[in-house]
C-alpha cells in the first residue's frame, strides 16, 4: 500500500459537460421576493452561474493545488487522497488535518503553508508540522466510494492505517472540523497511543447528546452558546434529516445538475458561517465554485451524503465507558457562528481537557475563515505536549 504521487485534474471532458448543463439551466419561478429567506435567491444564483461558467478557471485553481504533493492510496479497498507539506523546522511533528460536508481538503487551503512552514509565515520553525490533509472517503479526489458502511470509527481507522502503518508515523496530530471533528473525536476516544493530541474547532463528545443536557450546566457567560445553537437549528434539520433518511433520493438531482449541487452547498456556506448575510464577505467566488465543482465534477456529491445515514442510524459506537471519554490531550477552538456548542463543564468532564478558546470571529468553516486564529491555536496547543 505504497501511496501513488498524482497530480490533481479535472478531464476537460467533464469540464465540458458541466459547462454544457450551465448553459442550459431551467430556473424555477420566483413566487413572491427573491430572497434568502425562502433558500438561495434566484438573482445570486443567476450572478454565480455567469462566474462558474466564465471567468472561474480551474486550471489556475489546479496549479495551485499542485504546488503541494498529492498522492492517491488504496486502503482496504477505499480510495483516498490526500496533500502533504513537508515541515520544514528542526522537528516537525505529523499533523492530520480532516475536513466536514459541504468541506473540502481545500478549504484548509490558508493553513497548510504557515502550518508546514512558519518561519515563511512569520513564525517559529520550531512549530512546523508534516501536515496532511486527506479528502474523506467518498469525497473530492477520494472517490468512487463502493463500500457501505463507512461511519466515522471506519474514517478514524483508516486515518490510523494511513498515518502510522503506511506512512510510518507512530503517533500524529490531529485536527478536524464538522466531520473532521467527529472522526478527530473518535481517534481521541477509541486511538489515543496514537494520538500527541487531539484539536476540533466544532465542540461535541461522542454519545452525549446536546439536546439533553441540564440548562444549569451553562455557565452565565455561555448563554450565547443555547442561542447561536438555536438559531442555527433551522439550517441545520434539512439537510441532516434528507441526508440521514434518504441520501441516494437526493443524489439523483444534486449528481445531474452541477447548479442544484451548488445551490445546496453554498446556501450552507452562507448560513453557518461568520457574516452579515453576504457569503461574499467570508468566501470568494472562485473558491465557491472549486468546492461546488469538487462536489460535481468528481462525482462525489452523492456519495458524500452517505455519511450522515451511516453514522447517525444508530448510536455513536463506543470503544470503552471510561472518562475521560477522550483520554488523548484535547483542545476545542470554539468559533462563535458555529452551529453547535456544548457548555465548557461537559468538555472538562469527559476530555483530558488541555486549551480551550473562545475565538473573536468566525463560523463553521474555521480553517477557512479564520485561517490564522486556527494556525496560532493549533500551534499553541501542541508546542505544550510531548
Amino acid at each position: 500500500m505504497k501511496p501513488t504521487k498524482i497530480d490533481l485534474d479535472i478531464t476537460e471532458e467533464t469540464l465540458e459537460d458541466m459547462k454544457s448543463r450551465l448553459k442550459r439551466i431551467r430556473w424555477p419561478e420566483i413566487i413572491g421576493e427573491d430572497s434568502w429567506g425562502y433558500g438561495v435567491p434566484k438573482g445570486w444564483m443567476q450572478e454565480m452561474a455567469e462566474y462558474w461558467l466564465h471567468e472561474w478557471d480551474w486550471e489556475k485553481v489546479a496549479e495551485q493545488m499542485n504546488l503541494w504533493d498529492n498522492y492517491s492510496v488504496t486502503i482496504e479497498g477505499i480510495p483516498i487522497h490526500f496533500l502533504h507539506a513537508a515541515g520544514k523546522g528542526p522537528n516537525p511533528r505529523p499533523l492530520i488535518l480532516t475536513h466536514g460536508w459541504p468541506w473540502t481538503f481545500w478549504d484548509f487551503k490558508d493553513v497548510v503553508g504557515p502550518l508546514s512552514d512558519p518561519a515563511s509565515y512569520g513564525g517559529n520553525s520550531e512549530d512546523a508540522f508534516d501536515v496532511y490533509v486527506p479528502s474523506l472517503p467518498g469525497f473530492g479526489f477520494s472517490t468512487p466510494l463502493q463500500s457501505s458502511g463507512v461511519d466515522v470509527p471506519r474514517v478514524a481507522e483508516l486515518w490510523v492505517s494511513l498515518m502510522s502503518d503506511i506512512l510510518g508515523h507512530e503517533r500524529f496530530c490531529a485536527h478536524g472540523g464538522d466531520w473532521g471533528a467527529l472522526v478527530t473525536a473518535h481517534l481521541a476516544h477509541a486511538h489515543p497511543d496514537r494520538l500527541i493530541g487531539g484539536h476540533m474547532s466544532l465542540s461535541l463528545i461522542p454519545g452525549v447528546d446536546r439536546r439533553s443536557l441540564p440548562e444549569d450546566i451553562w455557565s452565565e457567560d455561555e448563554q450565547w452558546k443555547i442561542s447561536r445553537s438555536a438559531e442555527a437549528e433551522k439550517y441545520i434539520r434539512s439537510h441532516v434529516t434528507v441526508h440521514l433518511l434518504d441520501p441516494q433520493t437526493l443524489a439523483y438531482g444534486l449528481m445531474d445538475s452541477p447548479i442544484a449541487t451548488a445551490a445546496w452547498i453554498w446556501e450552507r456556506r452562507r448560513n453557518w458561517s461568520d457574516n452579515d448575510g453576504n457569503v461574499e464577505d467570508v468566501f470568494t467566488r472562485e473558491h465557491l465554485c472549486t468546492t461546488a465543482a469538487l462536489y460535481w465534477c468528481t462525482g462525489a456529491i452523492g456519495s458524500s451524503l452517505r455519511l450522515y445515514h451511516e453514522h447517525f442510524r444508530k448510536p455513536w459506537p463506543l470503544v470503552h465507558d471510561r472518562i475521560p471519554r477522550l483520554e488523548a490531550p484535547t483542545a476545542f477552538a470554539v468559533f462563535p457562528k458555529d452551529v453547535v456548542h456544548l457548555p465548557r463543564a461537559i468538555l472538562e468532564e469527559y476530555c483530558d481537557l488541555r486549551q480551550y478558546s473562545v475565538m473573536p470571529s468566525g463560523g463553521h468553516f474555521g480553517a477557512a475563515e479564520e485561517p490564522e486564529l486556527l494556525v496560532s491555536d493549533l500551534q499553541g496547543f501542541f508546542r505544550e505536549l510531548a
